[in-house]
């Protein structure tokens, strides 16, 4: 069995991800006998595709019938969605990362071209250049991410897609994107939490270009759906649990995070980003920062990033230009999150 039943009319449908320690993506077919709904897609990866597709014809659903939600931009969660949709469906996005989709190369064009991954943020933050030179080939979000060109239709916090028998509202979640969108329906308390809200890993929360404190940002989605009186959570990834635990658990995550970050800055003021992330710990298993995959480097550099902008914005670090980098010292004062 490639999909199970969750819920009347609700399908899971694992998919895939070769090569990533997230093993899977959670897909979900909401299904409707005018119009499904699929939520996220898995890699433009051939593994994926097979995956997927095996687990809608299984469900009885053609792939160009079914109009598609994608939670936020991850190639995980999209890679596939140009070329699954039909030519009168639509890709439903947040906007924010919709307008970030409509940047990707097309067929042919370099990555580098659209600094959509490897952009300045890496520079500032003294990325190793054998990184950053080989980005589309050590990112996975690169590699596998869908072709530009795509029609997207794109969805704002409060709208409502009806299917199924469900009423679905769209919640702009940003933190893990800048444009995540989580979608809940009240009446039955389904909530479809994509990457906001996983329940055995923990969401990467990375610094955007052009938004000045993405940690921040999530910190306050969590907050922000909290209150919800959740009794059904469905996650882009691996198993579900009790959802208002497992809030609490992150945000205590992300209070002990930026502890030892601001520590870190502490006990040896002017370090960069990416020597400060080779100092944090990390649950993978490699023997030090030099061994660790160039391509987790990526993740992890990007997280350090989000927690120094979060404590500089909260005036207990100070940042300071040095050439091409950045250099980080600390302040006296806790951190408050």
């Amino acid at each position: 069995m490639r999909s199970e039943e969750l819920l009347k009319n609700i399908f899971r449908i694992p998919v895939t991800l070769p090569n990533s320690p997230l093993k899977e993506l959670n897909s979900y077919l909401i299904r409707d006998p005018v119009r499904s709904l699929l939520i996220d897609t898995g890699f433009r990866h051939p593994e994926c595709r097979e995956a997927l597709l095996a687990g809608l014809n299984e469900l009885g659903a053609d792939p160009g019938s079914v109009d598609i939600f994608l939670t936020h931009m991850h190639a995980d969660h999209t890679g596939l969605s140009p070329e699954l949709v039909g030519d009168i469906r639509r890709i439903f996005i947040g906007e924010p990362d919709g307008r970030l989709m409509d940047k990707l190369p097309l067929p042919g064009e370099n990555w580098t071209d659209k600094r959509v991954w490897n952009s300045e943020r890496d520079i500032l933050a003294d990325m190793p250049p054998e990184i950053m030179e080989n980005m589309e080939r050590l990112n996975p979000a690169v590699m596998f991410a869908p072709l530009g060109g795509a029609k997207y239709t794109f969805v704002n916090d409060g709208e409502t897609l009806s299917v199924g028998g469900y009423s679905l509202r769209c919640i702009h979640t940003p933190g893990h994107s800048p444009g995540h969108m989580c979608l809940w329906d009240s009446h039955n308390e389904i909530f479809f939490s994509g990457d906001h809200v996983l329940f055995d890993i923990t969401p990467n929360i990375t610094a955007w270009p052009a938004v000045e404190d993405s940690l921040g940002d999530y910190l306050n989605s969590l907050r922000l759906v909290r209150v919800l009186p959740v009794r059904t959570a469905l996650p882009g990834h691996r198993k579900t649990g009790d959802f208002h635990t497992r809030i609490d658990e992150l945000l205590e995550h992300h209070k002990i995070r930026l502890a030892e970050v601001e520590s870190i800055v502490r006990a040896d003021p002017g370090q960069t980003a990416y020597e400060i992330a080779g100092k944090m710990r990390w649950r993978i298993r490699a023997v030090n920062w030099e061994e660790f995959p160039a391509s987790q480097k990526i993740f992890a550099v990007g997280e350090c990033l989000s927690h120094l902008n979060y404590l500089r914005l909260r005036g207990l670090i100070t940042r300071e230009t040095d050439g091409p980098v950045y250099r980080y010292r600390s302040r006296d004062g806790s951190v408050q999150i």
